[in-house]
């Protein structure tokens, strides 16, 4: 009796990890907000920085490079230009009345991933991965949104191809 009980509880488990390890193979691209288009307490227009001025990311998002995390612009590099350029907008006399208390802005986060997930820019950007994979063409965006919808399948799918060579084991991107 306890060798059937025995079998049947293997048996079970070896059910439940197939179809684990199935939904990890083929996961559904369930979307988390592709579409996503927060307003933001001042415009600000990619399309013109990085597209009509051709300012790299990275000037702006400095940690990207050497940080799991994309940084928000500090209001420092902001005014790096805005010191000298188009002073006499609304939206840049703003952001210089932050800048000169010392404050800053608190702008909405556009691109989301579940809390169990994480996700390391350092380790993409170091590979080559361009900014525009994951997040669009950000240079032709006015306003930008969350344009994949970062789904576990969205994500399992480009790390399938050969030529990234990305790791497809799960506690590479789940906690």
């Amino acid at each position: 009796m306890r060798k059937l009980s025995s079998f049947f509880v293997a048996a079970v488990l070896a059910l439940l990890m197939s179809q684990i390890i199935a939904g990890c193979k083929f996961q559904p691209s369930i979307g988390y907000n592709k579409g996503y288009q927060p307003e933001q307490p001042i415009p600000y227009d990619h399309s013109v920085h990085v597209g009509k001025h051709n300012i790299q990311c990275q000037y702006c998002h400095s940690q990207v490079e050497q940080s799991r995390h994309s940084n928000v612009p500090s209001l420092q590099t902001c005014m790096n230009c805005h010191l000298q350029v188009k002073t006499d907008s609304p939206h840049i006399q703003k952001l210089r009345e932050a800048y000169d208390a010392g404050k800053s802005i608190e702008w909405n986060r556009v691109h989301m991933l579940p809390d169990h997930v994480r996700f390391n820019h350092s380790a993409h950007v170091t590979k080559g991965v361009n900014c525009q994979t994951c997040h669009g063409d950000v240079e032709k965006m006015q306003k930008v949104y969350q344009y994949s919808d970062l789904s576990m399948g969205w994500c399992v799918n480009c790390h399938r191809q050969s030529e990234n060579k990305a790791p497809l084991n799960c506690s590479t991107c789940h906690y």
